[in-house]
């Protein structure tokens, strides 16, 4: 190419950034260390529960007021937690930052695309993303892909004074641009907004979550002015204080106050985990999302094969073997050429004295690649499905050479020039260039996992289906007919039930991918698309979940929301392990927030209809919430869990909370009025009550941490301990206002015992109804 200007000189740059003229596109991985202390303090149950501490300690009776250093402990354990994760994934994700190559003083070099400047030279090479808005200053078989800013599938060729768009793709050829829009300025910035929208990650949990806490923020404002009277009414004395502290043990009973924090703790650790196995999660949903995937689409090159492509031989046909090793030797040390081109280049050296006067780039679309030489002719490269006529006895020889899993590409020569994109006329095959590819070590074994977890695999190719079946065949997927995609429509709904049935296509434009993620999609199947090559980015991006390799083009790479950052398709299993344990474990932290719930409000219920005061002081509850929810939901929601995902998240939630809860609520109102039909005291009545709830409650957490774990057990046994050790030692019991006649025990132990059968009969019930997970 030839040189078109030096570039910005650094003067220029830098005061183009003493301005602010840059291209500050990063989106961000994590949020700010204010933001996420805003988050995890600034939450509506906190105002809430802030606003109880309040009252409460206006009356005085500290003790009442513990659960404002649970929400301490909560706030602080998140703000760690969040900040510790998100140092580690801003590390890696700036280690890992895509770049682009500018001009400057005169010399190519490398920056980082918030780097660039207004006015700078941009290099456009085949697989970027390009970084800014600008127009085109040299160019040489330049195409660009604009699908995903104006939706036209076809590439586009630019010219030199054509406009390039921030967002699009490079998909053939290479160029130059002079950036006028940056940063905020650029088009694709614009849209920004509408972008993210699209493209963002979904999540069942946090929907889930969203919609209880919506609804519990209703009952709590609905249910306050009637618990405040209910407790007025019912007061056993002129004290103010109780009824005041009354009602804030009741709304503090219905506040979730550690559900959110343990969801976005779980999502956190998470990534964490898994960056430590060389995965960069973009998007923290997409953790419980490749848990949710049931069909897998994979190309063939970089994922079941190393994607290191060798030159295996040269197989002459016609003509002079000399002469082909030469015109394969200028053609690969072309600039930009791609690995197929660069796996030649290491065979055959460029030859002296061939001087290129026309070429064609490769391109996914059109399969083939060409260039013509003053005094020799002109030279093709491609694939030979496009390149041969369907009759040709060539086809039979290509057929045996991609059966042994070899790519193959047809050496064609012509004596005219190039005219433009159209093949030129009177060409003739001279020799056929086998490549070689070395699978995977690791594929067959995790090929076989996701096998095992009734997830489909779809292998979506560019390459011959002989090739592609082949080595598919060898990591041991059944593949039956190999279909070959040129013979398919483009659309969604051309290719449903191809894509239904099939399992390797070969020969599949980038186009056909995306509609083929679309068309799964159509019916009912969740897809994860992997793929390292620019033709992957938008199928990837369209995909649910979309996972790119480290060494992939920018463009993959930025669409996708998890990068295999050491290229090992194998790291997928454990992404899958990850999204499991997420999923289960926050179904069970779930359950046991919404159960507490259910039974809080439920005694609001009774206790008004009674004309009774409410059961528990605000203390008694941090104790039943410490013991039975707080600290062991912490454990369990970040313990191992191999799970598998079922649809249907707040469903089941609500089919074990909901009656385990309103079981709760009927054994501590059982226990409160027997004690209050008795005589007892109030601090008598609210223990009876405290020991019924703590049973059951535990009972509960024992049948959420099935299948039972030695460190499960172990927790269990240290949290009954803990509840036993608040009831038995004088100083604990002191602090928790707790009062125990020797009669008293015995009778609210056989209610809790009650309460507890019900709830394990109501988890049978549930278990009977539903499939168990395998595990």
């Amino acid at each position: 190419m030839e040189a078109v200007a030096t570039g910005l000189t650094s003067a220029e740059v830098e005061e183009r950034r003493a301005r602010g003229a840059v291209n500050e596109v990063e989106e961000r991985t994590s949020r700010t260390v204010g933001e996420i202390v805003r988050a995890n303090v600034l939450t509506r149950f906190n105002a809430i529960l802030g606003a109880i501490a309040v009252a409460v300690l206006a009356t005085g009776r500290w003790g009442d007021a513990l659960f404002v250093g649970v929400l301490v402990i909560n706030s602080f354990i998140g703000i760690v937690q969040e900040v510790r994760a998100k140092r580690t994934l801003d590390r890696l994700a700036v280690l890992h930052a895509p770049t682009a190559g500018v001009v400057r003083d005169g010399e190519e070099r490398e920056v980082a695309l918030g780097q660039i400047v207004l006015d700078d030279l941009v290099l456009l090479r085949t697989g970027d993303q390009v970084p800014a808005d600008g127009d085109v200053v040299a160019a040489e078989g330049l195409e660009v892909n604009e699908s995903a800013l104006t939706g036209e599938s076809d590439a586009i060729h630019k010219a030199p004074g054509d406009p390039v768009l921030s967002g699009t793709i490079v998909v053939a050829g290479r160029g130059r641009f002079r950036a006028t829009a940056v940063g905020r300025d650029a088009y694709a910035r614009k849209l920004a907004a509408e972008v993210k929208a699209f493209t963002r990650t979904t999540s069942e949990i946090q929907t889930s979550i969203d919609t209880l806490l919506r609804y519990i923020t209703w009952i709590i404002v609905a249910v306050t002015p009637l618990l405040l009277w209910s407790q007025a009414r019912t007061a056993e004395s002129s004290d103010w204080r109780d009824p005041v502290t009354g009602t804030a043990a009741a709304l503090v009973g219905m506040v979730p106050e550690g559900l959110v924090l343990l969801t976005s703790v779980a999502f956190l650790l998470a990534a964490l985990a898994l960056t430590r196995r060389q995965v960069l999660v973009q998007e923290l949903p997409a953790v419980e999302g490749l848990a949710r995937v049931d069909v897998v689409c994979l190309d063939k090159t970089g994922t079941l094969t190393v994607g290191e492509i060798a030159f295996d031989a040269l197989h002459v046909l016609d003509g002079d073997e000399e002469a082909v090793g030469a015109a394969l030797g200028a053609m690969a040390h072309r600039e930009g050429a791609n690995a197929s081109m660069a796996a030649v280049g290491e065979r055959f050296a460029a030859p002296a004295g061939w001087v290129a006067d026309g070429e064609v780039p490769f391109s996914s679309a059109r399969k083939w690649s060409a260039a013509s030489f003053e005094g020799h002719g002109s030279w093709l490269l491609g694939a030979p499905e496009v390149l041969l006529d369907e009759a040709d006895p060539l086809r039979g020889r290509v057929a045996e050479l991609a059966s042994t899993g070899r790519r193959v590409l047809l050496v064609q020569h012509a004596d005219g020039p190039l005219a433009g994109e159209a093949l030129p006329t009177g060409r003739r095959s001279v020799a056929l260039c086998a490549l070689a590819e070395q699978i995977r070590p690791d594929a067959a074994d995790t090929l076989r996992y996701f096998a095992s977890q009734d997830v489909d695999i779809k292998v979506i190719s560019g390459d011959s289906p002989t090739t592609v079946a082949a080595i598919a065949t060898e990591v041991g997927l059944d593949v039956g007919d190999p279909i070959d995609a040129r013979a398919l429509g483009d659309e969604p709904e051309d290719l449903a039930e191809a894509v239904r049935d099939g399992v390797v296509f070969g020969r599949v434009s980038p186009h056909q991918k995306r509609a083929m993620v679309r068309a799964l999609q159509a019916q009912g199947r969740t897809v994860a698309m992997t793929g390292d090559g620019v033709n992957d980015a938008l199928a990837l991006k369209d995909a649910d979940i979309g996972v790119a390799m480290g060494n992939g083009a920018p463009a993959t790479r930025a669409a996708a929301q998890l990068v295999l950052l050491d290229g090992r398709f194998s790291s997928l299993p454990a992404v899958l392990g990850e999204g499991r344990r997420v999923i289960g474990n926050i179904e069970r932290v779930a359950s046991l927030f919404v159960s507490k719930n259910v039974y809080s409000l439920l005694l609001v219920l009774l206790v008004t209809v009674a004309g009774l005061p409410y059961p528990f002081l605000p203390r008694h509850l941090t104790l039943i919430s410490s013991v039975t929810i707080g600290i062991p939901a912490f454990v369990l929601a970040l313990g191992p869990n191999p799970a598998r995902y079922r649809p249907g998240f707040l469903r089941r939630v609500l089919s074990f909370a909901i009656p385990s809860g309103a079981i709760t609520a009927i054994a501590i109102f059982a226990a409160y009025a027997l004690a209050a039909a008795e005589g007892l005291t109030p601090d008598e009545r609210r223990t009876a009550a405290t020991i019924a709830a703590l049973v059951v409650a535990l009972w509960i957490l024992a049948v959420l941490a099935r299948p039972y774990a030695p460190w499960k057990l172990l927790l269990l046994a240290a949290m009954a301990g803990v509840a036993a050790a608040a009831i038995a030692i004088p100083p604990v019991r002191d602090l928790f206002d707790l009062s125990i006649p020797a009669t008293l025990l015995p009778q609210a132990l056989a209610i809790g015992a009650a309460g507890a059968f019900g709830v394990e009969l109501v988890a049978r019930a549930v278990s009977a109804h539903r499939p168990a997970p395998r595990r």
